[in-house]
């Protein structure tokens, strides 16, 4: 009996009699001044495309006037389109899309760099209830070369002179729009010196005057998660929209400034083209 005891606690872990049991192992504070110092490694030009640029003589950060403050941009995993900092050749175009029924929302930000490099970041997620964004789904990557010409074709694009905001006028007069059900948008696109944002409800004609920027930003995010495209079940197909915005135009429709119609940010003086630099990550 007294055996079967003995190996009982052998086999739990128990002290026998007379044993001390083991010292707990204690553990030391961590030292403070390494915990405030930790080698902090730098992010790939996929997450950060603008990395380690800083202002220089002469140069100014573009004002940025889309509804998206600094501090919800951090939220949502990206850098704060107010401080990036953009040279000759470059151009950066941000859609959000917020469907009018339910929570979701998604970002899709395409860069393209004046040293040949175009990067695409998307985030989708649950913009409600809590201060994260829940559910949030990210895609970093580097765009295929053929990719990056239709981009810098947006710049010239007529759409970028339309109003901010709009109300579509078929003819018979325009009604403000009422946004019950499909998507609504902002646009934003941020080139050397300028930015210009339209946000758009969600009548198909209304939609349609930035069918291109849609097309070109949800192209370049599409088929990398399929968490993502679950919000778009369309991809970037957005030629319903491009066709009745064409329909507008050809029965004698238009596009009328809005009354909550605001004039877009102010440009600002670009400084003389220097001399290439380094790209980003691999400046020393």
């Amino acid at each position: 009996m007294t055996g079967a005891m003995l190996l009982a606690g052998l086999l739990m872990g128990l002290p026998l009699a007379g044993q001390q049991p083991a010292p707990q192992a204690v553990q030391s504070p961590p030292d403070p001044a390494v915990w405030w110092a930790p080698e902090i490694p730098k992010p790939p030009p996929e997450q950060d495309p603008f990395q380690g640029r800083r202002l220089r003589p002469g140069e100014t950060l573009v004002p940025i006037d889309n509804g998206v403050d600094p501090l919800l941009y951090r939220l949502w995993g990206l850098q704060p389109l107010q401080s990036q900092l953009i040279k000759r050749g470059e151009l950066v175009l941000e859609v959000w899309a917020r469907p009018a029924a339910g929570v979701r929302q998604a970002v899709i930000r395409v860069i393209v760099r004046r040293d040949g490099r175009a990067f695409v970041q998307a985030r989708a997620g649950l913009g409600c209830c809590t201060p994260e964004i829940g559910r949030r789904v990210d895609i970093d990557a580097e765009l295929a070369t053929q990719q990056i010409p239709p981009l810098k074709a947006l710049v010239g694009a007529p759409m970028w002179s339309q109003p901010r905001s709009v109300i579509v006028d078929y003819g018979g007069g325009a009604v403000e729009p009422v946004c019950l059900e499909g998507v609504s948008w902002d646009v934003t696109l941020l080139v050397p010196g300028q930015a210009r944002h339209l946000r758009r409800a969600c009548d198909d004609a209304e939609v349609g005057s930035i069918a291109p920027a849609l097309a070109a930003a949800l192209s370049a995010a599409s088929g990398r998660d399929a968490r993502f495209d679950a919000m778009f079940a369309r991809g970037g197909d957005v030629s319903r929209q491009q066709r009745a915005y064409d329909s507008l135009i050809a029965s004698g429709g238009r596009l009328k400034a809005g009354t909550n119609n605001r004039p877009q940010p102010p440009a600002v003086p670009t400084p003389s083209d220097e001399t290439p630099e380094t790209s980003p990550e691999t400046r020393p």
